[in-house]
């Protein structure tokens, strides 16, 4: 079941585009495949292919969970101070913020445009999170919009939950994510000299941002000891912000509803929504991925959607895009599963709910 929209309108005037004429925009996630696919429909997901399992990998994960785990623990039981609690839990938000509004909705999307000192912010905030270098991460996403559920999505839902949420980084990529992701138009991305600095030098800017800094301040500021705060105020926080960013890939491709479109595997969660401030409308998302709301539920949607419009305010962010009520109502009855809380039949829908689900 999905929350109900706020009927109350956004102060934000953004740009209102009807789906019919969201292909004339210059949209990230469509762009030219190489080779001979036609289509998404000719790729599929061939579940006779083996994968190579990348044990280095494992390993790394492994053990990044088990030190992950002894810090949540640490936290939990007050073995470290309230102080380093309340400032991971800052970390945590701030990191989050760095990929929802800034890697995904901002550089993967371009849902809204955001002046040079905010682009800036976003994109440190993204390396706290220790996610891979921000032109890589935006090109696997876009590359997962454009080939969703199929071979070559880097993270292909069809092929089952744990490959979706982590597997796909235990092993390496199908030939054809190889293949087609060299189609993915990164222009955009590449124009920019921070990001592409970024990516060059992303070992000690991560280094320095995400590891010592984070867990030096506490240590300096109020005599936490060193190890828990590495232990806390990295890794359980590195741990925690991995797992809810990859929940988008894999819980809100399996569990929920799919009032937008019933022909992708991505759902309404809203569970996942909770602690990815507003992310898990996942269906909707894929229905109007360049919509800087990332749903259709207004600003108590997420932490989020109301920065972007505050941003938008002050002058920092402006030209925010979202879909016409005509263009979700006409997308809502045409390829629907009739889940829609207004233009839907709740009562003859056969998907599944997200509660029942979970």
């Amino acid at each position: 079941m999905t929350k109900r929209p706020n009927s109350k309108e956004s102060e934000i005037k953004s740009k209102e585009i009807p789906t019919d004429l969201s292909n004339a925009l210059p949209e990230d996630e469509i762009s030219s495949p190489n080779g001979d696919v036609s289509s998404v429909q000719d790729l599929g997901t061939d579940f006779n292919f083996k994968r190579k399992i990348v044990w280095s990998n494992v390993v790394v994960f492994l053990i990044l969970h088990i030190l992950g785990f002894i810090g949540l623990i640490e936290m939990l039981t007050l073995s470290v101070s309230i102080l380093t609690n309340i400032y991971n839990i800052f970390l945590g938000v701030i990191g989050g913020i760095g990929i929802t509004m800034g890697a995904h909705r901002l550089f993967t999307h371009r849902s809204f445009k955001a002046k040079p000192p905010l682009r800036r912010i976003l994109m440190i905030l993204f390396v706290l999170n220790g996610q891979n270098p921000l032109w890589e991460w935006a090109r696997d996403h876009r590359q997962h919009h454009k080939y969703s559920d199929t071979d070559a999505d880097p993270h292909n839902a069809s092929r089952g939950f744990f490959f979706s949420h982590v597997g796909w980084l235990m092993s390496k990529k199908h030939p054809k994510v190889i293949e087609l992701g060299k189609g993915i138009d990164m222009s955009d991305l590449e124009a920019d000299s921070w990001i592409m600095f970024q990516k060059k030098y992303l070992i000690p800017i991560y280094g320095l941002v995400s590891i010592v800094i984070p867990t030096i301040i506490p240590v300096l500021l109020w005599n936490e000891d060193l190890i828990k705060s590495f232990l806390v105020c990295y890794v359980t926080r590195t741990v925690i912000v991995l797992n809810c960013t990859w929940c988008v890939n894999s819980v809100t491709h399996m569990y929920g509803t799919r009032p937008y479109d019933k022909t992708v595997l991505a759902v309404q969660n809203d569970y996942v929504s909770a602690f990815s401030f507003g992310e898990g409308y996942h269906n909707y998302h894929h229905a109007f991925p360049w919509d800087y709301r990332a749903s259709e539920f207004g600003p108590q949607n997420g932490i989020v959607q109301t920065l972007i419009e505050y941003c938008a305010k002050k002058g920092w962010a402006y030209d925010l895009r979202s879909p016409t009520e005509e263009s979700v109502k006409n997308r809502v009855q045409r390829k629907g599963d009739n889940s829609h809380y207004k233009y839907g039949g709740s009562n003859n829908y056969d998907e599944c709910e997200t509660r029942k689900n979970l």
